[in-house]
């Protein structure tokens, strides 16, 4: 069997991912030789003082590292799902996932227990629109200034007091051991994720019969299917990083409830719906839920987008 080279940003909480996906790998395959990580830093990484929808999107994270296997300086990228594009990269397929992690969405604060113990006019960082309007949706007071940087950044500078509060994804502190700063953990109620949020996937060159083979074999089944029907809500709504939309599904077996969410930047409107059935028939349900949704914001998604 030949060596694997993984490809992956260069943070604490990709390299976390990437030796994640080895160590699967390894476990798959007795005598595989032991894969390498190919570290690729990214516009997304070094570019830090503005919104990701200035700086190309959230594939910002993802096209320079698919760019790297499709040169062939790596054989497999490992992505954070919620960063990977509805649309993937030409030439690249998405072969597996890892079994997801808690994806609900993490709150921390000095000074509230929760979003509606905040201080009235409190000031509260974070990087994404969707979190800025389901927070605004519920608090129109608050103040949610751009909150950029990897979580030991982010973390420093709510220490430092820049700003009351902070929201993060609750997988990123739990693989970086420190979710025990956590606030409060909130509810998919509270707060709906992000398509994706707690998924670690990877994908290789379409025409790599031997490589996808390799990681086929560490598939998590139920995570492909979950996120595949999140997926199918943003493909239907063409969401980008300009568009505050949220997606969550969970299965009992062969069922699965999928809820999504799409909000005006500001959070003054929103479209929620919510779709149950089987779970194979979960991509169908997502693009189902993102038609209803379309109809509802309108051609322009509550004004996110141009008409």
């Amino acid at each position: 069997m030949r060596r694997l080279r993984l490809a992956s940003r260069g943070s604490k909480l990709a390299l976390w991912q990437a030796e994640a996906v080895k160590a699967a790998l390894i476990a798959a395959h007795p005598g595989l030789p032991e894969p390498e990580i190919v570290v690729i830093t990214t516009t997304g990484d070094i570019v830090r003082d503005r919104p990701l929808a200035d700086v190309g999107g959230k594939g910002v994270f993802t096209r320079e590292i698919d760019g790297a296997l499709l040169s062939g300086e790596a054989d497999a990228a490992v992505h954070s799902m919620k960063d990977v594009e509805t649309v993937l990269t030409q030439g690249t397929a998405l072969i597996a996932m890892l079994e997801r992690a808690d994806p609900r969405e993490a709150f921390l604060s000095p000074v509230a227990a929760c979003p509606g113990d905040l201080p009235r006019g409190a000031v509260v960082g974070s990087s994404s629109i969707r979190r800025r309007a389901q927070l605004l949706a519920a608090r129109p007071d608050l103040e949610v200034v751009l909150f950029r940087g990897n979580v030991d950044t982010r973390l420093a500078k709510l220490q430092a007091g820049e700003v009351a509060a902070t929201l993060l994804a609750l997988a990123g502190l739990a693989r970086l051991g420190r979710d025990g700063e956590v606030t409060r953990v909130l509810e998919t109620t509270e707060m709906l994720p992000p398509a994706g949020q707690g998924a670690v996937g990877i994908t290789c060159r379409a025409d790599d019969g031997e490589a996808a083979a390799l990681l086929a074999a560490i598939n998590h089944a139920p995570t492909m299917v979950a996120v595949a029907a999140e997926r199918a809500v943003l493909a239907r709504l063409d969401g980008s990083c300009r568009t505050p939309i949220a997606a969550h599904a969970t299965l009992d077996g062969d069922r699965m409830v999928l809820e999504a969410l799409v909000l005006s930047a500001d959070g003054t409107r929103q479209a929620r719906t919510t779709r149950e059935g089987p779970s194979g028939d979960g991509v169908a349900m997502g693009d189902d839920a993102g038609v209803e949704l379309a109809g509802i914001a309108g051609p322009d998604l509550f004004g996110s987008r141009p008409a």
